[in-house]
């Protein structure tokens, strides 16, 4: 053969790879999501690869996965509502349904123009929440994208922010803690006005001058567990991944010690709220996790 040929060949299969690469990277909102409400405030643009949220002072916006998860990894880049958020709340969560429902939540709650976001995290077991820890960031998130993770697995939910961990909820199950295990969970988000308690516990109100409000989503990748298949490796669903080279880390995923002096810097210099902490909340005691969990 040719030198001429095989570096025709070369270039055909570095073309390829790169194909498969792109295609591997990310979800595609048509295929992966449906829009929940707000008509056309929530719009899927660049062939699927783009979001946008709305909210002005008539309705906000959501969207969901089509597929329901039990277990994984989820990443999704958010670039959120700049300028003057005060009132406004961007949700990004896990959930099931009904009155004993599951689910893992990352909220954040808008302010003044020059006051800091607040990062509002929570897990609910079997319809149980009051588990709230809250972060500033230490970035703005509204001027670019950043990445937020859940990694859930049968033994601990992870929260990550551009990877960096900054909560763990481990499974303590036998400590009669609810953990989410065995209900799946589809993806939800939404952007809608919560000017009654979001900032400084409602005494900011939205101001509608600014509006409409904008949150905007790229990149998402689900390597988890779809429900309703059949697979060895994750019990009542299959693996269905975007990132096939990280397929299955997540499914015994813990902190290494560089991970946990990377969340014990964000708890230290960022966590505004611990439930773990709050002893008027709990006069007679904090909850059973609180005491048996060092992060």
């Amino acid at each position: 053969m040719s030198s001429c040929n095989i570096s025709r060949m070369l270039l055909l299969s570095l073309f390829i790879t790169s194909l498969l690469a792109i295609t591997a990277s990310a979800g595609n909102f048509f295929q992966d999501f449906d829009i929940t409400f707000g008509d056309q405030r929530a719009k899927i643009l660049e062939g699927g690869q783009f979001l946008t949220l709305n909210l002005d002072k008539y309705s906000g916006s959501g969207f969901k996965s089509k597929n329901e998860y039990l277990f994984g990894r989820i990443d999704m880049q958010i670039k959120l509502v700049p300028g003057n958020s005060a009132g406004t709340v961007t949700t990004y969560y896990l959930s099931s349904e009904g009155p004993t429902h599951d689910e893992i939540d990352f909220e954040f709650l808008g302010n003044s123009s020059g006051d800091p976001y607040t990062l509002h995290t929570n897990v609910f077991g079997q319809g149980k929440g009051d588990r709230e820890q809250q972060f500033h960031l230490w970035f703005d998130p509204t001027t670019a994208f950043h990445t937020y993770s859940f990694v859930w697995n049968s033994q601990r939910i992870i929260f990550f922010v551009d990877n960096i961990p900054i909560r763990v909820f481990n499974n303590m199950e036998s400590f009669g803690v609810p953990f989410p295990k065995n209900q799946p969970m589809r993806i939800y988000s939404s952007l809608w006005n919560a000017d009654d308690w979001a900032t400084q516990g409602g005494r900011v109100k939205t101001d509608w001058t600014q509006a409409p409000f904008t949150a905007s989503y790229r990149n998402f990748k689900a390597n988890a567990c779809v429900a309703g298949s059949s697979s060895s490796s994750c019990g009542v669903a299959t693996v269905a991944s975007t990132d096939k080279t990280q397929q299955s880390a997540w499914q015994t995923q813990t902190l290494d010690a560089a991970g946990r002096n990377r969340l014990r810097w964000v708890q230290q210099k960022f966590m505004v709220y611990n439930y773990c902490s709050d002893l008027k909340r709990f006069p007679q005691g904090l909850p059973v996790e609180c005491k048996r969990s060092r992060f």
